[in-house]
C-alpha cells in the first residue's frame, strides 16, 4: 500500500520517494490533478521521447505533468514552487519537475502558445 494520499505505487514505480513525497505535497497544494506522462525511462525510451542526453528521468528524478490549459500549468507550477522545486519546466501540453542537483537550478518555458 502506498503511503502517498494522491500516488499510487504503479503511478510511480522507479521514482525517487523523496521526488515523490514532493509531488503528493503540492498536488496537495495544487488541488487538482497531477497526472504522470513521463516518469522514469531507459535510454532507449528518453530518445524516443526527444529527452536530453543524462536526463534526470533516467535516474528517476524528474516527471513531467500533464497540463494542456495555462490555468493548470500555471497552478501546478505555484505548488511545485510551494514546496521546493527549484527545477521546473513549462510546456504547452506538461510541466516538468525534477530534483537533479547535478544540474542547473533553474526554471523555464518551451514551446508554449500563449494564444
Amino acid at each position: 500500500m502506498s503511503h502517498w494520499r494522491h500516488f499510487s505505487e504503479a503511478e510511480v514505480v522507479g521514482l525517487n520517494h523523496r521526488l515523490v513525497d514532493m509531488l503528493d505535497k503540492a498536488r496537495g497544494i495544487a488541488n487538482t490533478s497531477f497526472i504522470i506522462t513521463s516518469g522514469l525511462r531507459t535510454l532507449a525510451s528518453n530518445k524516443k521521447a526527444g529527452g536530453v542526453k543524462n536526463s534526470a528521468h533516467e535516474r528517476g528524478l524528474a516527471v513531467d505533468l500533464r497540463a494542456h490549459e495555462k490555468i493548470k500549468r500555471d497552478t501546478i507550477v505555484k505548488s511545485l514552487k510551494a514546496v521546493g522545486f527549484v527545477r521546473i519546466g513549462v510546456y504547452s501540453s506538461h510541466v516538468h519537475c525534477d530534483i537533479d542537483s547535478t544540474k542547473p537550478q533553474v526554471a523555464w518555458t518551451g514551446g508554449i502558445s500563449h494564444a
